[in-house]
C-alpha cells in the first residue's frame, strides 16, 4: 500500500481536518492577497 493511501485510511480523524482546513486556509490567503492589492491601488483620497 502506498504511503498516500495509508494516510488517507488513517482513522484517527486528523487527515480529514487538513482536507478542511488546507482549502481554507488557501481560501483565506487569496482572500488576504486580494484585500492588500486592492488597498494599495486605491487612491489615497478616497473615502468610501
Amino acid at each position: 500500500m502506498s504511503a498516500t493511501a495509508l494516510v488517507l485510511a488513517h482513522q484517527g480523524g486528523w487527515d480529514e481536518i487538513l482536507m478542511v482546513a488546507a482549502p481554507l486556509a488557501l481560501l483565506a490567503g487569496v482572500l488576504w492577497l486580494a484585500d492588500r492589492r486592492a488597498r494599495r491601488t486605491e487612491p489615497p483620497d478616497s473615502q468610501g
